[in-house]
C-alpha cells in the first residue's frame, strides 16, 4: 500500500487529490493538511509521497520542504511539488532541496494515480512543461560529455555506473532491477550508494549528470508526469 499525504492550503484541492487517490488500487491517503502543519504531519503519519504545494500563503512548499529535510534528518520521503505552472521558478531550487517530482494542479487523475505509483518505487515525475524546463536549463548545452560530470562518475564502479545510467533514463528502481536482473533491494542500495558519491544529489540531479556524463543510451527523461 502506497501511503500518501497532501499538503496545501486550498481544502478544495485538498479534497480533489483525496478523491482521486482513493479511488485506485494500492493507494491510501493518509493525512492531509495546509502548510503550517505539514511538518508536524508528515513527521507523524511517515508517507511514501508527499504531494506539497509550491506556493502556499502560511508556508511556502520550499521552507516546508527545507523544514522536512531537517526533522528528517534528509531521510525525505518522495516529494512532489504542486503547481498550477509548468514554468514555476522554483522548479530549481525544489530540485536542489530534494524533490523528486513536479507535478501541475490540472494532472490528469489517471496520470496522477500513474505519477504517484512511480514516485513511491523510486522514480522521478516530472510534468511535461517541466521536463522541458528541466532539461533545456540543464541539458541542451551539454553536446559532449560535460567534464565536471565525468569527473563525478569516476569514484563510480562499474555497476553503479550502470545504476547511474538507468537513471538517467528515468527508470524506478524495479525497472532497473529487472533491466540488470538484480534484487530491487540491491538496486535501492546502489542507488544511496551513487546518490551519495555524487555528493548527496537527488535523482533527478543524478540523471542530469548521467546524460551530461554520456551514459544515457536511452531515451532522456522527458518522460511527462509520470516520470
Amino acid at each position: 500500500m502506497v501511503r500518501v499525504a497532501v499538503v496545501d492550503d486550498e481544502e478544495l484541492v485538498r479534497s480533489a487529490l483525496r478523491l482521486v487517490l482513493a479511488s485506485a488500487d494500492g493507494i491510501e491517503v493518509v493525512a492531509d493538511c495546509g502548510g503550517a502543519d505539514a511538518v508536524g504531519t508528515v513527521v507523524a503519519h511517515r508517507p511514501d509521497v508527499v504531494l506539497l504545494d509550491v506556493r502556499m500563503p502560511d508556508q511556502d512548499g520550499l521552507t516546508v520542504l527545507r523544514s522536512l529535510r531537517e526533522a528528517l534528518a534528509g531521510r525525505l520521503p518522495a516529494v512532489a511539488m504542486l503547481t498550477t505552472f509548468d514554468t514555476d521558478e522554483y522548479i530549481g531550487a525544489a530540485l536542489r532541496l530534494g524533490a523528486a517530482g513536479f507535478l501541475l494542479k490540472d494532472t490528469d487523475p489517471e496520470q496522477l494515480v500513474h505519477s504517484v505509483r512511480v514516485l513511491a518505487a523510486g522514480g522521478f515525475a516530472l510534468a511535461p512543461g517541466v521536463a522541458r524546463t528541466v532539461i533545456g536549463h540543464y541539458l541542451e548545452p551539454a553536446t559532449a560529455p560535460d567534464h565536471r560530470a565525468l569527473l563525478a562518475v569516476e569514484s563510480l564502479t562499474a555497476r553503479e555506473r550502470d545504476v547511474l545510467a538507468l537513471l538517467g533514463e528515468g527508470l524506478s528502481n524495479l525497472e532497473t532491477a529487472a533491466r540488470l536482473g538484480l534484487a530491487s533491494s540491491t538496486v535501492k542500495d546502489h542507488v544511496s550508494v551513487v546518490l551519495a558519491k555524487l555528493g548527496g544529489l537527488n535523482r533527478v540531479q543524478a540523471a542530469v549528470v548521467a546524460d551530461r556524463a554520456g551514459l544515457v543510451r536511452g531515451p532522456r527523461p522527458h518522460r511527462g508526469a509520470g516520470g
